[in-house]
């Protein structure tokens, strides 16, 4: 099913639904449009500002070098894939050695599912009736599709179990131990955990297989306090197992990591104690897969591990100089509706003229209207009309989503596929 469906995917056909995208590549399939290997950058291949670009090198080093690390810690992977939402990238994934795909809420794993994933965890806890008859309905269908999700609450265990009333198979569910006070959701005290395995233990619906949680989540997170929470994490999952709740699991997951502490995440996993049985220790981050040139510049733990590698940014995103009103100023022609702000605004990194690139210097992102980026230039700064401008993100999340294709492109310039996202 996932590799019919990626085929269909190279089947579309090329539109006005595409920003960016050649004008004249309208009815041309995407597989037929790669395989032109048109450049970003010559004119006479017909891309258009704004386009959002991922390096093909640069995404193919950052696939190869987490499936390293998490092979060199022991760790099982399933990378967050409410990141890019691009089946294309879960299959690279996994071919680079995860061990499924995590996701956010069910819309999502229809995509996955519809792509052939076979393994998901679901990074919440579900109560949605319809979803969970469809999920009873993907695993009553298919006895090689594992899902596991959160549940952090009894009245979230009474729910699920009325949804899944009659099903043929248990859901498998970890318990999510919260954070800490303010923090997000997740279960607050072990007491309270215990409560929850309890409510667990006493229906047919649902097997408790393990605990999670999110660590990016700690309040005044350091070094300290979120090696401090995952050992908490560690210790609920030795006290369950010591109270039998694990005894229906034919394995235990542990599972928690964001993008900004794996490294810790490794460390404290390295530490789980024997179990009763098999431990799955399962890593979650997801923003690796392109990296950015901003808020996970700033936060990467390969920042403090220098030695273990580093990742690179993928995205560049092209706008072209569209007003020069004053020496101080210009504008361009890419806004919120295709750069990532949540975090930080976008940064000029390199300039283009005639087939020529420099760096951008003297120019900084002021801010963003919905179709224009705001820039202040100081007076070394050489930029006229019609200028290409490339710049660096921050947050992957909210850049994928703004874009439905969006090309791969080689160092130079050459674009060799065709990256389509689901949101």
């Amino acid at each position: 099913m996932g590799t019919e469906a990626l085929t269909r995917l190279a089947e579309e056909r090329v539109d006005h639904r595409f920003k960016g995208l050649p004008p004249d590549a309208d009815g041309l399939t995407v597989a037929e449009l790669a395989a032109q290997r048109r450049n970003l950058f010559r004119d006479g291949d017909g891309f258009t500002t704004p386009v959002l670009a991922l390096s093909a090198e640069r995404l193919e080093h950052n696939l190869a070098l987490m499936e390293t690390y998490t092979a060199r810690h022991g760790l099982a992977f399933a990378p967050h894939g409410k990141t890019s939402m691009a089946p294309q990238l879960f299959h690279r994934q996994i071919e680079h050695g995860a061990w499924g795909i995590t996701l956010a809420v069910p819309h999502q794993v229809r995509v996955a599912r519809a792509f052939g994933v076979q393994r998901v965890f679901l990074a919440n806890e579900l109560v949605d009736a319809p979803a969970l008859r469809w999920i009873a309905g993907e695993l009553a269908a298919d006895p090689e599709f594992r899902f596991v999700c959160y549940v952090d609450s009894v009245r979230g265990v009474e729910l699920m179990d009325a949804a899944l009333a009659g099903t043929a198979r248990p859901v498998d569910v970890v318990i999510e131990l919260g954070a800490g006070e303010g923090a997000r959701t997740g279960v607050r005290t072990e007491t309270e955990c215990a409560a929850v395995a309890a409510a667990v233990a006493a229906v047919p619906t649902l097997r408790l297989v393990g605990v999670a949680g999110y660590e990016g989540e700690v309040p005044r997170a350091d070094p300290e306090h979120v090696r401090a929470y995952l050992r908490r994490l560690v210790a609920l999952a030795a006290d369950l197992d010591k109270s039998g709740r694990f005894d229906e699991a034919g394995e235990i997951v542990v599972s928690a990591g964001g993008s900004a502490w794996f490294d810790a995440v490794a460390d404290v996993f390295a530490t789980i104690p024997e179990l009763s049985r098999p431990v799955l220790k399962l890593l979650r981050s997801g923003a690796y897969v392109s990296h950015d040139d901003g808020h996970y510049r700033r936060l990467t733990p390969f920042g403090r591990v220098p030695e273990e590698g580093a990742l690179e940014p993928a995205f560049r995103l092209w706008a072209q100089v569209v007003s020069r009103p004053t020496p101080e100023q210009a504008f361009a022609d890419a806004g919120k509706r295709d750069a990532a702000y949540d975090l930080d605004l976008p940064a000029a990194q390199v300039v283009r003229r005639n087939g020529e690139e420099r760096p951008a210097t003297g120019i900084t992102v002021t801010g963003l209207s919905d179709q224009h980026a705001w820039l202040s230039t100081d007076p070394e700064a050489d930029l006229e009309v019609g200028d290409w401008i490339g710049f660096g993100l921050s947050h992957p999340c909210t850049s994928f989503d703004k874009w439905q294709l969006i090309p791969v492109v080689e160092a130079d310039g050459t674009v060799v596929d065709y990256i389509r996202t689901f949101f």
